[in-house]
């Protein structure tokens, strides 16, 4: 029998899951999605219209968006599209339109899922873990137990990352760049390439981001963040994360 998760769930940590980008101008469905999300392990990120999404989605960079389709300035399905010129998160469409063109013009348009209004909090909470699952499927980080390297363990599916034992608390996009080079461990990750996955495709040039959160990034994963031992340089190339 399926067990329902709750928030005594081991996954949930408020302070390291999952960022939701919850995009909803109905302030009523809002405060409740937002308290049940964080009730149950997920950050939370708000917006209340096309252009307040689009800012945060650019900024903050979240692991997943609940869209609305019916938003003030625009619609939703627009913002999608817009989105999906450069973010490769999951997009889980909520909405009251449950006509069979609108779904399939948001499932075409890059939405990952979509749930009809009125709907339940147990089967909306399942099908956002379904998307979750399925990029980190995509992303081949599904594996036995914990990333190891020397004193330094980084558990994707746990979003949890420690050095020599102790938690080390990093921003998102810390610990996109670091999850990145997880999944390619061993192998040098170009600089562009880096900047698509974390930011996105538009940051290709931005090398100096990249160099600015290596730095922050070392000085908590390195012992000796002036000589590191994980997080190697390939002059002229990107990095790569060493294995011992």
């Amino acid at each position: 029998m399926c067990a329902l998760a709750t928030p005594q769930s081991p996954q949930a940590s408020s302070s390291d899951g999952p960022l939701v980008l919850l995009v909803e101008d109905d302030e009523s469905l809002q405060a409740v999605l937002q308290a049940t999300l964080r009730a149950h392990g997920y950050r939370v990120s708000l917006a209340q219209s096309g252009k307040a999404a689009l800012l945060e989605a650019r900024t903050r960079n979240p692991d997943l968006i609940v869209l609305d389709l019916g938003l003030p300035d625009m619609d939703g399905l627009e913002l999608l599209v817009t989105i999906r010129e450069w973010s490769r998160a999951p997009v889980v469409v909520i909405s009251a339109r449950g006509d069979e063109r609108d779904k399939v013009c948001a499932l075409d348009g890059g939405a990952d899922d979509y749930v009809t209004k009125p709907f339940g909090m147990q089967e909306f909470l399942a099908r956002l873990r379904l998307s979750l699952r399925r990029v980190s499927d995509r992303r081949g980080v599904k594996q036995a137990g914990p990333f190891r390297t020397g004193d330094l363990v980084v558990d994707l599916h746990a979003r949890r990352v420690s050095l020599r034992g102790k938690a080390v608390r990093l921003t998102p996009i810390e610990y996109k760049i670091l999850a990145t080079l997880v999944v390619h461990a061993g192998t040098v990750v170009a600089g562009r390439d880096l900047l698509a996955e974390v930011w996105g495709p538009q940051y290709v040039e931005q090398h100096r981001y990249l160099r600015v959160y290596m730095v922050h990034l070392r000085r908590k994963v390195e012992p000796t963040p002036s000589a590191p031992r994980y997080i190697l340089t390939e002059a002229g190339v990107g990095y790569r994360l060493g294995i011992e």
